[in-house]
C-alpha cells in the first residue's frame, strides 16, 4: 500500500523555534507549515490536511496550546499532536495527555527526540489508514471487522448475518449481557442496502416509562412540562435506516402495544401531536432474557414477539467459545495499546491460559475491560500471570470426590452437560435438544431422570 502524504504543522510564538523545527523536520514530512498564533494555525488547518501538529503550550495570543489542540481535534480527530513547553510540570503533562496529546516534549528541544516522535506519529497514522482501508475492504466483501471470532459458534453467527443482512426481515438477537449484540445489529446494518442511512440505537431498559414514548416517537413543543421544543423520536431519526431496540423485553405492557401498532402500520404520531408520520426503518431488537418464559408469565406479548422474532440470531456466551479468547485478547491488546499510546504488549502463555480458562460471566465486555485495565496499569512490555486482575487469580479450592462407579460418573457428566446446555439455550428445550444432538422426547426423559425440571 502506498503511504499517505504526511503533513506537519508547527505552532509556536517564537520564530527561532518555528524555523528550527521546520528545517529539522523537513526530511520527515511531505509538507510542513508553521504558525505563530492559534488563529493562523486554524486557518492553515482548514485549508489542508495535517497528520501531525507540534504545538507550544504557551502561545501569546490568548489561547493555550491545549485549547488549540482541542479545536484542531474537533476539525480532524485523527491528527496527532505533540505538545512542547519550557514550563513542564507533571500537571501540564497530565492535562495534555488527557486532552489527547500523542506526546509531550520539554524545551530546550532535543531535535533528535522530536524527529523520533514525528516518525512514530507517521507510523501511527500509516497504520490507522491501513486499518481503515482493511476494514472497508472487509465490509465490502461481507466480513464483520468489528466482531472477532474464528470458532464454529461465531462462524455460524456470521453466516446468519450474511444471509439476512440485505433483506427486509425483522431480526431479534438473543444473548447474554456483554456478548456484543449491538455489534451484530451494526453489522446487519452495514452489510445492508440501508448502510448509507442512519443507524439509531436505543436501550429500552435504561428509559423510564414516562420517557419511553417520547424517545421512540418524539414529542411536540409544549406536549408536557419541560418540552420546550419539538423533538423527533427514534423512529423518525432512523428514517429509512435501521432502528436497534436493545433490551426490548423490558418494555411495559402499554409500550408493547404502542410498538406493535407501529410495526403493523408503520405509522405513528409524536406525543402531543396530531400529524400522522410514517417510518420505513428496519427494526432489529435484542434481549438477554428468555422470551418464552416471559410470555408464559404474561410480562411480554406473544404477538409482539412473533413480529420481532421473524429471524432469531443466537449469540453464544464467551464460555461457549473459548477458542476465540486468545484472538480477542490479541485484538484488545492492539486496540488499547494504540489508544493509550503504549508499546504493544506480549502475554506469556501461562497468563493466556488463565484468561482462556476464566468463566467470564460478563462475556466479551468483561474481557475487554480487563484487557484495557492491564494495558493501562502494566508498565512492562510483557504481561505475566501476576499482572492479571485479582478476581481472575482467585480459584476456589474444590475437594475431589470420586464416584462410586463408572456408571455414576457417566450419569453425573451427562446431567451436568444437559444442565449447562439448558442454561446456554435460555431453557429453550427444542434448541437444547438440537444443541445436544438428541430428540426433544429424549431430552424430556433425561431431564425427568436427573430432576432438572
Amino acid at each position: 500500500m502506498i503511504a499517505p502524504p504526511f503533513g506537519v504543522l508547527v505552532v509556536d510564538d517564537e520564530p527561532n523555534i518555528r524555523s528550527g523545527l521546520a528545517k529539522g523536520l523537513a526530511a520527515d514530512a511531505d509538507h510542513l507549515s508553521t504558525a505563530g498564533t492559534a488563529d493562523e494555525a486554524l486557518a492553515l488547518f482548514q485549508q489542508r490536511t495535517y497528520q501531525l501538529a507540534i504545538i507550544d503550550v504557551r502561545l501569546n495570543c490568548g489561547t493555550t496550546g491545549i485549547e488549540l489542540m482541542k479545536q484542531l481535534h474537533q476539525l480532524r480527530p485523527q491528527t496527532s499532536v505533540i505538545v512542547i513547553t519550557a514550563h513542564g510540570t507533571v500537571q501540564t503533562a497530565v492535562d495534555a495527555m488527557r486532552a489527547g496529546a500523542f506526546d509531550f516534549v520539554l524545551k530546550p528541544l532535543d531535535l533528535n527526540l522530536v524527529r523520533q516522535q514525528t516518525r512514530r506519529a507517521r507510523e501511527h497514522d500509516a497504520l490507522r489508514v491501513e486499518n481503515q482501508l482493511l476494514r472497508s475492504r472487509l465490509v465490502g466483501s461481507g466480513e464483520m471487522p468489528q466482531i472477532v471470532g474464528n470458532g464454529a459458534a461465531m462462524q455460524s453467527v456470521f453466516q446468519q448475518i450474511r444471509q439476512v443482512a440485505d433483506t427486509e426481515a425483522t431480526v431479534m438477537i438473543h444473548g447474554e449481557s456483554g456478548t456484543g449484540k449491538e455489534l451484530i445489529a451494526r453489522a446487519l446494518h452495514d452489510l445492508s442496502d440501508r448502510s448509507s442511512a442512519p443507524f439509531v440505537a436505543v436501550n429500552l431498559g435504561a428509559l423510564p416509562e414516562t420517557l419511553l414514548e417520547s424517545e421512540l416517537f418524539g414529542h411536540e413543543k409544549g406536549a408536557f412540562s419541560g418540552a420546550s421544543r419539538q423533538k423527533p423520536g427514534c423512529f423518525e431519526q432512523a428514517a429509512s435506516g435501521t432502528l436497534f431496540l436493545d433490551e426490548v423485553t423490558e418494555m411495559s405492557a402499554k409500550s408493547q402495544i404502542d410498538l406493535l401498532r407501529v410495526l403493523e402500520t408503520r405509522n405513528f404520531t409524536r406525543v402531543g401531536g396530531e400529524q400522522l408520520l410514517h417510518s420505513e426503518a428496519r427494526v432489529i431488537s435484542a434481549t438477554n432474557r428468555s422470551v418464552t418464559e416471559l410470555i408464559k408469565d404474561g410480562s411480554f406479548r406473544e404477538d409482539l414477539y412473533y413480529r420481532l422474532n421473524i429471524i432469531p440470531i443466537e449469540v453464544p456466551p464467551l464460555r461457549s467459545r473459548r477458542e476465540d479468547i486468545p484472538l480477542l485478547v490479541d485484538h484488545f491488546l492492539e486496540t488499547f495499546c494504540e489508544r493509550h499510546h503504549r508499546t504493544i504488549k506480549r502475554m506469556v502463555p501461562e497468563a493466556m491460559d488463565m484468561l482462556t480458562a476464566a468463566t467470564w460471566p460478563g462475556n466479551v465486555r468483561q474481557l475487554r475491560n480487563a484487557i484495557e485495565r492491564i494495558v493501562v496499569t502494566n508498565v512492562g512490555d510483557v504481561i505475566e500471570k501476576c499482572d492479571l486482575p485479582t478476581e481472575l487469580m482467585k480459584t476456589p479450592s474444590v475437594p475431589i470426590v470420586l464416584p462410586n462407579s463408572l456408571s455414576e460418573a457417566v450419569e453425573g457428566c451427562e446431567r451436568d452437560t444437559i444442565k449447562l446446555a439448558l442454561q446456554a439455550c435460555g431453557l429453550h428445550r427444542e434448541k437444547t435438544a438440537q444443541t445436544l444432538g438428541i430428540s426433544v422426547r429424549t431430552l424430556h426423559y433425561k431431564m425427568g431422570r436427573y430432576g432438572l425440571h
